[in-house]
């Protein structure tokens, strides 16, 4: 993991970004405890390239996707491309790292210190082989229970404190790898299931960037009907 660093008040913004390995630079701690209203970073974990389009390990990407809509993506201050939207619990940058999956604490340290934004502000959507096809688990913090992506970004903020939604996108068949699982694309019976949960998926961000973590895992965690 990497030395964190202090930002004092009256250092430009761009000294804030380091490449290709950026230090992770702690904003100031939430003090409201009411109706959230700051800005959010929510992450969806996925590998760049249209061959990786749809497959289980891009539903972070689709979730993203979801919330997006219309809105364009534009390249970020680091290897990340970004999407800026308006929501009710105030305005929500929604980040896909193009730093393939294993690396993506790159784009997320890079996009946290540009928009100056903590790690209670933050919000990672990935896929999960360990819980069943369709199930929403959402965490205010935790391991990376074998998720490359999450682990790389665990070690790059120094930290495990940070909120995940991971969602269930089946468990691999032997003999099947679990490399070859996660890059494979969904039965059509499956893709059924998960065009169900991604609308769910993205109602449970806009739940967290309104009211919290807490209040969100309480709604949504669980199995898709």
């Amino acid at each position: 993991m990497w030395t964190k660093r202090v930002a004092f008040r009256g250092i430009p913004k761009s000294s804030f970004i380091i490449s290709p390995r950026p230090f992770y630079i702690p904003a100031p701690l939430n003090t409201l405890n009411t109706f959230d209203t700051r800005m959010k970073l929510i992450v969806g974990l996925g590998n760049p390239e249209l061959r990786h389009a749809a497959t289980r390990h891009n539903i972070g990407f689709d979730v993203i996707d979801r919330l997006a809509g219309s809105s364009s993506f534009a390249s970020g201050k680091g290897n990340y491309r970004y999407a800026k939207i308006n929501a009710p619990g105030g305005p929500l940058i929604l980040v896909k790292p193009m730093t393939y999956m294993n690396l993506s604490g790159h784009a997320v340290v890079a996009a946290m210190n540009f928009w100056k934004i903590g790690r209670e502000e933050l919000l990672v959507i990935c896929d999960d082989v360990n819980i069943p096809l369709g199930t929403i688990r959402m965490r205010a913090k935790g391991s990376a229970g074998g998720q490359n992506g999450l682990k790389h970004i665990i070690q790059s903020l120094g930290s495990e404190e940070f909120a995940r939604l991971r969602v269930g996108v089946g468990v691999e068949p032997p003999p099947v790898s679990l490399s070859s699982f996660v890059l494979s694309k969904f039965t059509e019976a499956e893709r059924k299931s998960i065009e169900k949960v991604i609308p769910v998926c993205a109602d449970a961000v806009l739940d967290f960037a309104s009211l919290g973590i807490e209040h969100a895992m309480t709604r949504f965690n669980g199995a898709v009907g």
